[in-house]
């Protein structure tokens, strides 16, 4: 098998003034998340056990849908949440072409947490031609915008909840 060859790698940072529990919470709830995350959207079904969350969807990326994928959130509680593809005999097609790891880190600061929000792909040599342009076009708009969105709907939240 081919091995990944390039490492690209989307983030960005966001205050949001809620706590990190509340955040990360957030993101482990994956019917909620995609509420805002159209890159996740339909969740086809959800299983979790106290950490750990495995879920499937069908992406869509610019406008793409692709095939089925089979992911894993797992929580560090009130620190981070750690995304991978679930492994085999589950996402297939996609570890031909990429291997993928994601994570939001939260920090506790005053009035709320700074959030790191981050999606690395390593790219396989065959489809780097096609994939690296792709992701580097599209990628850091949709994690600022995803992130932009969660802090919205969560601030909005807390603020009613209080």
């Amino acid at each position: 098998m081919t091995t990944p060859t390039r490492v690209f790698d989307a983030h960005t940072t966001q205050f949001i003034a809620v706590p990190p529990e509340v955040v990360l919470d957030f993101v482990m709830d994956i019917e909620r998340y995609a509420e805002i995350d159209e890159k996740i959207r339909p969740v086809l079904w959800v299983r979790r056990e106290r950490n750990l969350t495995e879920f499937a969807f069908r992406p869509r990326l610019g406008g793409l849908r692709g095939t089925k994928m089979v992911a894993q959130e797992r929580l560090t509680p009130g620190e981070r949440v750690d995304i991978v593809m679930s492994p085999a005999p589950h996402n297939r097609l996609i570890r031909v072409v990429t291997h993928y790891e994601g994570s939001f880190e939260c920090t506790p600061v005053p009035g709320g947490t700074e959030v790191l929000r981050s999606e690395r792909f390593a790219i396989r040599t065959p489809f780097r031609w096609f994939m690296e342009p792709f992701l580097r076009r599209t990628m850091p708009r949709l994690v600022r915008e995803e992130l932009q969105l969660a802090k919205d709907k969560l601030e909005r939240e807390h603020s009613q909840a209080r």
